[in-house]
C-alpha cells in the first residue's frame, strides 16, 4: 500500500514531536531548501580518473550547452561504431560510474563518462525552473558533439542513466530527431515523481533535522518538497507512449530492495513502452547493482546493448 504524504517510517521520542510541533512554521522553507539543493548539490571532486580503473588515458572534453555554460566530459576511445554516454547519481560526479566505464570498454564500446550541470567539474546552473530540458541538454548536447565527428557520425550510441540522471536520459527520446538508439536506466526512473521525493526523505539522504521529519512539521516539509521539486522539473511525466518511446530498445535495471526508487514503481513505467525491458536484481539496494549481483548486472547491459546496437 503506498505510504501517505507526511507518513514517515522512522519513529520519533515524542520529545522530538513536540520540537516538530515548534518546528511547523519553518518547514514549508525547508522543503522548498531541499528541492533547490537536490538538484544544486555540495559538489564531489572527482576522486578517481579513469586510468585508476585501468581506462585509457581520456579525451578531455568541454561540451557547450548554451548560455555560456558547459558540461565536462571524459571520452576513452573503443569501437568508434559503437558508444555509450555514461552519467551518474544525484550529487556525485562522472568518476562514481568509472566501474561501469571499464566493463563497457572492455567489451570494445567507446565511453563517454560526463558530469551534468551543477556536478563535478561542469558549469553551475542556478536555475529553479525548466531543469528538467536543461538536464536533458546535456545529455544531447554530449550526444550531438560525438555525432558531429566524422568517427562516430554513423555510430549506434546507448546512453546509460543513474538514479537521477535516468530521468534525463529517458526524457532525450522525447524529440523525434534525438540520435540515441538506445537507454540504460539503473535505479530509476519511476513512473510517479511525487513519492521520489519523499522517499529521499525516508532513505536519510537529505540533510533534515530529526524535528522536520516527525509529524506534524514532516507533513508540511514533505508536501512542499513534492511539489516544489515537481515544479523547479517543470516536465510531462511519465513520457507518453509515442514517437521514439516505441521504437527505441529500452532496459530498466532495478534492485529488489531499492527504499528511494522502488523496483515496483520502475517496473511499472516500463510496462508502458513496447520496446522496453525491466531486469530485477534480488536483495539489491539503490545504485548497488554492479557491487552486489556484477555478474548478473554485467550480463544484462551487455547482452542488452549487443541486440540494441547491433
Amino acid at each position: 500500500m503506498p505510504r501517505a504524504v507526511g507518513e514517515s517510517t522512522t519513529r520519533f521520542s515524542p520529545l522530538t514531536h513536540a520540537l516538530s510541533a515548534l518546528a511547523l512554521p519553518l518547514a514549508p522553507l525547508g522543503g522548498l531548501a531541499l528541492a533547490y539543493a537536490l538538484f544544486h548539490p555540495p559538489r564531489r571532486t572527482h576522486h578517481k580518473r579513469p586510468v585508476d580503473v585501468g581506462l585509457p588515458e581520456p579525451e578531455v572534453l568541454r561540451v557547450p550547452v548554451g548560455g555560456g555554460k558547459h558540461v565536462h566530459a571524459w571520452l576513452c576511445p573503443g569501437d568508434p561504431e559503437r558508444v555509450v554516454v555514461i552519467g551518474h547519481g544525484m550529487g556525485l560526479s562522472k568518476s562514481a560510474t568509472l566501474g561501469h566505464a571499464k566493463f563497457l570498454h572492455d567489451a570494445g564500446y567507446t565511453v563517454c563518462l560526463f558530469d551534468h550541470r551543477n556536478h563535478g567539474s561542469s558549469s553551475q546552473d542556478r536555475s529553479v525552473t525548466g531543469l528538467s530540458d536543461r538536464f536533458t541538454t546535456d545529455v544531447l548536447a554530449i550526444v550531438k558533439l560525438l555525432r558531429s565527428r566524422e568517427v562516430h557520425r554513423t555510430a549506434k550510441v546507448a546512453v546509460y542513466g543513474f538514479s537521477f540522471s535516468t530521468f534525463p536520459m529517458f526524457y532525450a527520446l522525447r524529440d523525434a530527431d534525438t540520435e540515441v538508439n538506445a537507454v540504460i536506466c539503473d535505479s530509476g526512473p519511476g513512473e510517479e515523481l511525487g513519492p521520489l521525493f519523499a522517499n529521499f526523505l525516508d532513505a536519510g539522504v537529505l540533510p533534515v533535522p530529526a524535528p522536520l521529519r516527525a509529524k506534524p512539521a514532516r507533513y508540511a516539509l514533505e508536501g512542499t518538497l513534492c511539489r516544489a521539486g515537481k515544479a523547479m522539473l517543470r516536465s510531462q511525466w511519465p513520457p507518453p507512449a509515442e514517437g521514439r518511446y516505441t521504437t527505441t530498445p529500452l532496459l530498466f535495471i532495478a534492485g529488489e530492495e531499492d527504499r528511494i526508487l522502488p523496483a515496483s514503481s520502475v517496473d511499472a513505467l516500463a510496462s508502458r513502452y513496447s520496446h522496453a525491458e525491466a531486469h530485477i536484481l534480488p536483495g539489491v539496494g539503490h545504485l548497488l547493482g554492479l557491487k552486489e549481483a556484477r555478474e548478473q548486472y554485467v550480463d544484462a547491459v551487455l547482452e542488452f546493448l549487443q541486440r540494441a546496437l547491433k
